[in-house]
């Protein structure tokens, strides 16, 4: 197992530590690395929310989403030490003086400790906890903010809320967070492409055929569908998960792991999107809606149905992106995201070129394609699927098969997750795992380009029913030009 090194001594903040993101991930992530002795005693944990609570009663609901069937019997008995040290403190962001002192008193006066402000709430609060902070001196210079996506509504409301964001907080110390790129997969991505010889030299047009990024959630909208109505997939997923996955796979070799190195190529990724206009709209993306179904062998109800109206909202959106630049000329980067379809998965796969002339001429098996397959979730792992011999007599035959890295066979599996490292990574400092200013803002230029098409064009909603992999329609995005969808998990 790998050495997990501890943290300087911190003290951290959660707004919204009543909202289910602090208590189902957040909590639960520093509870985690606390057992595992990377935060130290000398930190501070303080949970803010306009509910007037005391912090003993806070505690105990925290319990509740801390401590679960999974939890082992040695985390359980150390459950009881750590929430004594959760301090609960009732503020209210929109008042000039409700709570903000009892905060300030909850915090190490010594202001040269580093301190962590979680920002687990709609991004229309942030300028005003921003304010809050600065009108009672709390920005000390070693305070780091971190603000969870999206950061806005479109390119315009993501530039105020960055701009009062930054009226407060240097650029260097906001980290806008975005959990996929904590995820060991998406990591191990840049090592893949940068630390191998083999990759490198075909990651281009001349030897890669296409990319397909599949982000699905077998769960619909639920407790997120007031948000989520007004929001969509394409805000929702598409503008930050899929597009910083599709900036890594993209993005020039920078000159180092430095974190503005990094972020700098994937900036050159988002400006060189190709714009989707109302022109060519309706063959480049297609948006749809899940209709009741069966998921898991259960009937569930449509969209509609959750949220109590007739909704336009896309619960599913494919999309058809190129990559405007001399690496990526002529390959099409297929991206597509959805609700309640067949089966939770996340997956990045590239598709190599068809050989340019078959000498084998097996008797049976078809040939097929190279395809490297980057499993983000259910399972991390990495696989390659390759054309190989069917052992034994009676003719040649073809079988595809993969080499197969699957992270819970070939490492301890009980590593931090995607919140657990990167809340150590704020810590720490590292920004290289979190979106740039300038990152957020040209991803959403090309999102809302991506939304005045669909308004110009009156783009359609197809339905799709729930358990399926969104509409029919979104084949055609790729069998136009003879490809298909790929399941990386059934191979």
């Amino acid at each position: 197992m790998a050495e997990l090194v501890p943290v300087e001594p911190f003290d951290i903040v959660v707004f919204g530590a009543t909202g289910d993101l602090a208590l189902r991930k957040l909590i639960p992530a520093l509870f985690h690395r606390w057992c595992d002795g990377q935060i130290s005693d000398d930190s501070r944990i303080v949970c803010a929310s306009r509910d007037s609570m005391e912090s003993s009663a806070f505690q105990e609901l925290a319990a509740t989403h801390v401590i679960t069937a999974k939890t082992t019997s040695e985390r359980k008995a150390s459950w009881a030490e750590f929430a004594a040290r959760l301090t609960y403190v009732s503020v209210d962001a929109d008042s000039e003086s409700a709570g903000w002192t009892d905060l300030a008193a909850a915090l190490d006066p010594d202001e040269s400790k580093i301190r962590l402000y979680y920002l687990a709430l709609p991004p229309s609060i942030y300028g005003s906890i921003c304010a809050g902070l600065a009108a009672h001196k709390l920005n000390t210079p070693n305070a780091r903010i971190v603000l969870e996506k999206p950061i806005g509504s479109n390119y315009h409301t993501a530039r105020a809320i960055n701009d009062k964001v930054g009226e407060v907080f240097r650029e260097n110390n906001i980290f806008r967070i975005d959990h996929y790129l904590g995820k060991e997969t998406v990591q191990n991505l840049l090592i893949l492409r940068f630390a191998n010889y083999l990759f490198e030299p075909i990651w281009n047009a001349n030897g890669i055929d296409h990319v397909q990024i599949t982000v699905a959630e077998s769960l619909g909208a639920g407790k997120r569908a007031s948000y989520y109505d007004r929001s969509g997939a394409l805000r929702d997923m598409v503008q930050n998960h899929l597009l910083q996955l599709a900036c890594l796979v993209a993005m020039e070799p920078p000159a180092s792991l430095d974190p503005d190195a990094v972020r700098t190529e994937k900036l050159k990724v988002l400006k060189a999107l190709r714009p989707i206009t109302a022109a060519n709209v309706s063959q480049d993306v297609v948006r749809g809606q899940y209709q009741s179904g069966a998921v898991d062998g259960e009937t569930v109800p449509g969209y509609a149905e959750e949220v109590g109206h007739a909704s336009q909202t896309e619960t599913f959106v494919g999309v058809r992106a190129h990559v405007d630049n001399w690496r990526w000329a002529g390959v099409p980067f297929y991206l597509r995201t959805g609700k309640r379809m067949a089966a939770r998965r996340s997956e990045i796969i590239v598709q190599f070129k068809p050989i340019p002339h078959d000498v084998v001429g097996a008797t049976e098996g078809a040939m097929r394609p190279n395809r490297l397959v980057i499993r983000l979730q259910p399972d991390e792992g990495v696989k390659l699927m390759l054309m190989t011999k069917d052992p034994g007599p009676g003719g040649l035959r073809l079988r595809y098969v993969p080499l197969n890295l699957a992270y819970a066979e070939h490492f301890d599996h009980d590593y931090p997750d995607a919140y657990e490292r990167l809340l150590m990574a704020v810590v720490r400092g590292n920004l290289s795992l979190f979106m740039r200013r300038d990152e957020v803002e040209a991803a959403w230029r090309w999102v809302d380009g991506i939304i005045q098409s669909w308004e110009d064009s009156q783009s359609k909603l197809y339905g799709y029913q729930a358990g399926t992999d969104g509409p029919t329609q979104s084949a055609l995005l790729l069998a136009r030009e003879e490809r298909e969808w790929f399941d990386g998990l059934e191979d």
